[in-house]
């Protein structure tokens, strides 16, 4: 209960309690004004300090205001900013992805462009290859049928130094092969080219001339001076008249008449005209063998030399020293037509072949 109720309880029932004197009814008026008083600046106080109150929340939330609208004027100009950058960032992405766009044609482009002028290239390097190729080939094959006509070597080995010189300039990997086999075919033509035909047709020219002189078996006066002569006795100088002349009898007997076996009587019975034809026709297979060698047919050349070595030791006599001479040189024929070959270039054939081939 507050002290107005308290006061105002026995002003109200005046008649149940008892009667309080004025002295004290005067102090405790004063009592209860000063009370009064007291509360009312209790009360004055109270409603001051809720108005200060108020007013410092009052101030603390316009500055709260003040600063929210702050605040949100500043979020709404960073938004418009941030939107204006975004506008432009949009549109730098929209740029830069056209840009990106053109730049992808562009590099697409010269990446069609390099891959044509890269086929192109290699279209020109096959080509060069290939016309570097024929060349070559068509050069050695020329010069291996000079080489095999004439029999000489060296247009042949002119032909593959050309070719080798030409494939180093070139710098091409894929032709080394064909490098390879053309300077292992001039090796091995270099060493066995030798000047075996040109002494061959000497000794041919040698042979021809001298089957005129080749005595044969049946010529006794041209026997009779070799090595098969009858053996003379000897006169003795201190011998009595009548035996120089019975010795010297004697041995004219013996120069006239001649037993002996005959081995081959188709050599002993030749006429002179037959003597004449064999001798031109060991002149004509010396000539076929000439032609044979010139040629490069070794086949013909060996079977003309066989035939003239045959007639040699059938027809003529092996006691005369020019038919030993003539029948030496035709086994030397023989031995160098045996070791005489054609010029061969298999492995540079092979080889262009393959390069031909693998284009």
């Amino acid at each position: 209960m507050s002290d107005a109720s308290v006061l105002n309880e026995p002003l109200q029932d005046p008649v149940v309690r008892a009667p309080v004197p004025t002295a004290l009814q005067a102090s405790h008026a004063a009592a209860v004004a000063l009370i009064s008083k007291v509360v009312f600046v209790l009360l004055a106080l109270v409603a001051l300090a809720a108005l200060l109150i108020s007013l410092a929340l009052w101030q603390k939330v316009s500055g709260m205001q003040e600063q929210l609208a702050r605040q949100s004027a500043d979020a709404l100009a960073q938004s418009l900013e941030a939107r204006t950058l975004a506008r432009q960032a949009h549109e730098v992405v929209r740029d830069t992805a056209a840009r990106l766009a053109l730049a992808e044609t562009r590099v697409g482009e010269v990446a069609l462009q390099r891959a044509q002028l890269e086929e192109l290239m290699q279209s020109l390097s096959r080509s060069r290859d290939e016309n570097l190729v024929v060349d070559i080939e068509a050069a050695v094959r020329l010069a291996l049928q000079q080489a095999q006509v004439t029999g000489n070597v060296q247009p042949l080995l002119a032909a593959l130094k050309a070719g080798d010189l030409r494939i180093s300039r070139a710098a091409q990997p894929r032709l080394s092969p064909l490098q390879r086999a053309m300077q292992h075919d001039a090796d091995r033509l270099r060493t066995s080219a030798s000047a075996d035909n040109g002494e061959a047709l000497q000794k041919l020219d040698e042979l021809i001339r001298s089957v005129d002189d080749l005595p044969v078996l049946n010529a006794v006066g041209l026997r009779g001076a070799g090595g098969n002569a009858p053996q003379v006795e000897p006169v003795p100088p201190d011998a009595p008249w009548w035996q120089r002349f019975l010795l010297m009898v004697r041995n004219e007997a013996r120069s006239l008449l001649r037993v002996g076996r005959i081995e081959r009587p188709e050599a002993v019975l030749l006429t002179p005209d037959q003597t004449f034809f064999l001798r031109e026709n060991l002149k004509l297979k010396l000539l076929n063998a000439r032609l044979a060698l010139l040629s490069r047919q070794v086949d013909t050349a060996r079977g003309e030399l066989a035939t003239v070595s045959t007639a040699i030791n059938r027809y003529f006599d092996p006691a005369s020293r020019r038919v030993q001479a003539a029948a030496t040189l035709v086994q030397q024929l023989q031995a160098q037509v045996k070791t005489s070959e054609p010029p061969r270039i298999d492995e540079t054939l092979a080889a262009l072949a393959t390069a031909a081939a693998g284009r």
